[in-house]
């Protein structure tokens, strides 16, 4: 399929296509006259960089996790994915205690009249 085909089925633009592939994380061929031809498994590893890109994963983190994000929703387990879970985790949770930090740090800020 062609990638304007591959962009309405997923809902994703040819821009972003293009970006995943330069990224390492979709791959094409070309046709004679120079146009990106996708296999029909293209619709469903797109599916997986999106769901992968939503828990807040970056493209190279994406790019060692594609092998295990194969045959639907989710990751087969293994322990590199586990590993690399276990590590996004410990991020997102450092990031909430941060957060929470700094809101407690703005409740505490005292306004004054002009």
């Amino acid at each position: 399929m062609r990638i304007g085909e591959l962009s309405q089925r997923t809902g994703v633009s040819t821009r972003l296509l293009r970006y995943y592939e330069q990224q390492g994380l979709l791959g094409s061929e070309r046709d004679s006259n120079g146009y990106r031809r996708y296999p029909e498994a293209a619709v469903e590893r797109v599916h997986r960089i999106r769901e992968l890109l939503d828990a807040g994963m970056t493209t190279e983190v994406i790019r060692t996790l594609l092998p295990c994000a194969q045959g639907g929703p989710g990751l087969l387990t293994c322990s590199h994915s586990v590993q690399v879970l276990d590590e996004q985790l410990a991020r997102v949770e450092e990031q909430m205690a941060e957060l929470e930090r700094k809101r407690e740090a703005l409740a505490r800020l005292e306004l004054r009249p002009a």
